[in-house]
This record gives C-alpha cells, sequence and structure tokens, in this order.
C-alpha cells in the first residue's frame, strides 16, 4: 500500500504538515494508516516537506519514503513504489482524503477480482479535479485534469479519487512512461489509467454512494468540513451502540473516544482524545471531558471540565463549573459546583463543598493533594500541596490547610468572628468628606 502524505499543503497557510492537521481529534493521515492496518497492509508513506515532523508523529506505523523533489503524483508513487515490499497489487491512498470507508476498499477489490482487470478505481458521483473520461460504451477509458480538460470535459460529472488498486508490474511500467507534458508540467498519477487502456488492459471504476468519502482537503475551509463529517459519523457510531444524545448536531466526540452502552450525553458536549467512559455515565450540557476516565455512573456538568489524566471512579459526580486536572476520584466522590481539583488521589465518598481548591502549583512545580475516604471538605477551603487529609478528616469552610489532618479531626484556620459596630456609618461619612473636599 502506498499513502502520498508529500503535498506542501500551501492553502493550509501553516507551518505544520497538511497530513498532522487533526481531524476529530487525530491527524489526516491516522485515517489511510487505520484503513492500512485493518488491511494487514504495511504501508509505505510518501512524505516530502515537513516529512521529519510525519515520520516523528507515526514512528512504527508504517515505512517512510522522501519526494525530495515535488514533482507531482506520479513522481510520489514512483518514489513510493521504489520502497514498497513485495506484493502482486498496489493500493493508492491519500493523507488528505481521510474520509474513506473500509467497506468501500472491500467492494473495490471484489470489483478488481471478479472483473480481472488490471487496474480498479474509485470514482465520486460529484466533480472533481480529475474527471473520470468514458467511451461511448461506459467503459473508462482516462482521467483528465480539469487544468487540462476540454469545455466538454469540464461538463463532466464523475470525478477520480485518486484511489487506485492497480497490478504491480503493470503500475511500475506505466509509471516509467509517465512525462510531464501537461499545464502544470507534474507527472500525473492519472495518466497511468490511459496506460492501462493503450495496452489493452480492463480498467473498472466503482462509483461511491457517498461523495463525502472523497472529500479531499487542501485548505481550512475543506478542514472544517471533514471534521464535520467525521464528527458526525462518529456520533451515528455510538447512537447505534446504545448512546443518547440530547442534541447529536452539537455533540463532539473524537474518533478515539469510547463511549459505553447507556450514556447520556447532553447538548454542547466536547469529548475528546482518548477519553473512555463506562456505563450509565450522564454528561451534562457544555461540559468537556478531555483524555479522561469514566467508570460506570459517572455523573459529569452541566458546564465542568475535565482536562487530561482525570479518572473518576463509579458514582463519582462533578458538577456545575467543576475542574478536575491530572487526578483520580475514587468511587462515591462529590464536587458539585465551583471547585478546581489538581493533582490530587481522593478517596471514596469524599465531598467538596463550593469554591473548594486544591492549591497545587508553586510558582515553580505541582504538587500532589491526598485526600483519604470519607473526607468531608467546606466551601472555599484551600488544600495547599503537598498535604494529606487521612481518612474521615473534615476541613471547616474558609479553611486554608498546609499540615496534614489526622482522621475525625477538623482543621480550621480562620479567627473567631467579631463585628465592629458603626462601620457603615463612618464609612458614609468618610466618602461624604470626600465628595465635599472636591467639590
Amino acid at each position: 500500500m502506498l499513502i502520498l502524505a508529500a503535498g506542501r499543503g500551501t492553502r493550509m497557510k501553516s507551518q505544520r504538515p497538511k497530513a498532522l492537521h487533526e481531524i476529530a481529534g487525530l491527524p489526516m493521515l491516522a485515517y489511510p494508516l487505520a484503513l492500512a492496518e485493518g488491511l494487514a497492509a504495511e504501508p509505505v508513506v510518501v512524505v516530502g516537506s515537513g516529512g521529519e515532523q510525519v515520520q516523528q508523529a507515526f514512528a512504527g506505523r508504517a515505512r517512510f519514503a522522501t519526494q525530495s523533489e515535488l514533482k507531482g503524483t506520479g513522481h510520489a508513487a514512483q518514489t513510493g513504489l521504489a520502497a514498497l515490499g513485495a506484493g502482486d497489487e498496489v493500493l493508492i491512498l491519500y493523507a488528505d482524503c481521510p474520509l474513506l470507508r473500509a467497506e468501500s476498499l472491500a467492494q473495490l477489490r471484489a470489483l478488481k477480482q471478479q472483473s480481472g482487470a488490471a487496474l480498479a478505481l474509485l470514482s465520486s458521483p460529484e466533480p472533481l479535479p480529475g474527471r473520470v473520461v468514458r467511451n461511448a460504451a461506459g467503459a473508462v477509458e482516462r482521467i483528465v485534469e480539469i487544468t487540462d480538460a476540454t469545455p466538454e470535459e469540464q461538463r463532466i460529472q464523475e470525478g477520480n479519487t485518486g484511489v487506485y488498486l492497480v497490478e504491480r508490474e503493470f503500475l511500475s511500467e506505466a509509471l516509467a512512461e509517465l512525462d510531464s507534458g501537461n499545464r502544470q508540467s507534474e507527472l500525473y498519477l492519472t495518466d497511468i489509467v490511459a496506460a492501462a487502456r493503450r495496452r489493452g488492459l480492463q480498467v473498472e471504476a466503482l462509483r461511491l454512494d457517498d461523495a463525502e468519502e472523497a472529500l479531499g482537503v487542501n485548505d481550512r475551509a475543506e478542514l472544517a468540513r471533514a471534521c464535520a463529517v467525521q464528527r458526525r459519523r462518529n456520533v451515528a457510531r455510538w447512537l447505534a451502540e446504545g448512546v443518547s444524545f440530547t442534541d447529536p448536531a452539537t455533540a463532539y466526540v473524537d474518533t478515539q473516544a469510547e463511549l459505553g452502552p447507556d450514556c447520556v450525553i447532553g447538548p454542547g458536549v466536547v469529548i475528546a482524545g482518548a477519553s473512555r467512559l463506562g456505563r450509565g455515565v450522564q454528561v451534562k450540557a457544555h461540559s468537556v471531558i478531555e483524555d479522561s476516565l469514566l467508570e460506570d455512573g459517572v455523573v459529569v456538568g452541566p458546564c465542568a471540565h475535565l482536562r487530561p489524566g482525570a479518572t473518576l471512579r463509579q458514582g463519582a459526580r462533578v458538577g456545575n463549573f467543576v475542574e478536575v486536572k491530572n487526578s483520580e476520584l475514587g468511587p462515591g466522590v462529590k464536587a458539585d459546583h465551583l471547585a478546581y481539583i489538581g493533582d490530587a488521589d481522593v478517596g471514596a465518598n469524599s465531598s467538596f463543598g463550593c469554591g473548594a481548591i486544591t492549591v497545587n502549583y508553586d510558582w515553580e512545580q505541582k504538587h500532589r493533594t491526598r485526600v483519604g475516604a470519607g473526607v468531608r471538605i467546606g466551601c472555599n477551603a484551600n488544600l495547599i500541596a503537598p498535604v494529606a487529609l487521612a481518612d474521615g478528616a473534615y476541613v471547616a469552610a474558609g479553611a486554608t490547610v498546609t499540615k496534614p489532618v489526622p482522621g475525625g479531626a477538623i482543621a480550621v484556620s480562620s479567627g473567631r468572628q467579631r463585628n465592629i459596630e458603626g462601620f457603615g456609618k463612618r464609612r458614609a461619612a468618610k466618602a461624604r468628606a470626600r465628595d465635599a473636599e472636591r467639590g
């Protein structure tokens, strides 16, 4: 398998290689690589500008060939074919065509085998930069790029996706014959179709039912469209697996995320990265979950934020405007509103009052807070890490805890309340005096 990923991506206007721009939480190149892994094929990825970054991001998942001069898709295929291992057929995919389905590739392979064609390609029901030219009998004759097409050819609606399954021996011969006699002065991979027909070889085209599979990503607008398609697919996948979405159109679920049955996902929810949700998890409106683990029966939100490394054990609950980062909350832990729990280990059935926070950063290092089981932490309490609270400890409202708290003890740091009589009148008098002086 060849995956062509050497394009400059100039229309992206980015320092990042185009193949590394993300779609639903994964770099574009991850999608064709996943197809290769599903086919148990070892792919060769052809890289160009920024190739070092691409190789670093996908080290161990593919072999790489570098296209030192970007002279077109035909030249990219020549570069990749030289590095490809043994095999009678070559499947050619693209990093910037990430929405292709494994089912379509299976149908393409079946078509090639059944027809005995030397080359089988995928075409789109919508126009693309390359148009599929057929003869009067409907057989595929060649591919024409829109820049080289006649007015009649420009009206052809069937688009060439560039996805080919081709006999290797023929491919090697056809690539060697390519020339750059076109308006772009490039070697077109599409010219192998005409080369097959000149040899009298059969060419078949499988027209996709869904044109979105053929969506290419060349600029930010197309990237946004591809992201929307993939997010919609992700939601549809989990709906089919027994997950409920209050408003599927507004839920953002990344491709790596895993959701258990009977989860209920509210409107405006973001589930990002490799987050894992167990059975019956409820995520209320406008909450964000990033690379976190939620066990069965957890309740999150509304408007909560679980940052990377958050683990909520069975039945834990975090509510309105609670933020959890790099922390483990044991079974039944509750933090219902306006709390921050960062770099902490919290035992079962402990609770955080409104405004309670772990103070985990000393302007130089992050430190951990350790909270035992059954601990009660009052409103507006500050736990200054590193600090430990034993099982069954208490923290009074407004306390700042800097020392360990034994089990059964309550940490109190504020002084006894006293009321200063007449404060309001004296303050008002001072204000009137200031106004008179300005007067």
